[in-house]
């Protein structure tokens, strides 16, 4: 009987490189980053332009973000 396989999911494009923790953290941060991500303005779709730039589809705007999944500053505080 053979081994059981782990899923990797995205991570598994690189092979049997780079290690398991670095694979496992692609795989976490690509998993949110796919997600749909909502414009905090008018609750539309929001698209990632580039690092910590988001634009909004349904009102235009642009705002800043985090750089991978769109995370608001008051989120990320902890008090």
């Amino acid at each position: 009987m053979g081994a059981k396989k782990k899923i990797i999911g995205a991570a598994g494009k690189f092979g049997a490189g780079y290690g398991s923790g670095v694979k496992s953290r692609f795989s976490a941060v690509e998993a949110k980053q796919r997600i749909k991500q909502i414009c905090p303005f008018c609750k539309g779709r929001a698209k990632r332009k580039g690092s910590g730039i988001w634009a909004c589809s349904k009102c235009k705007k642009n705002f800043t973000g985090g750089a991978y999944y769109l995370e608001l500053a008051s989120k990320r505080r902890k008090s």
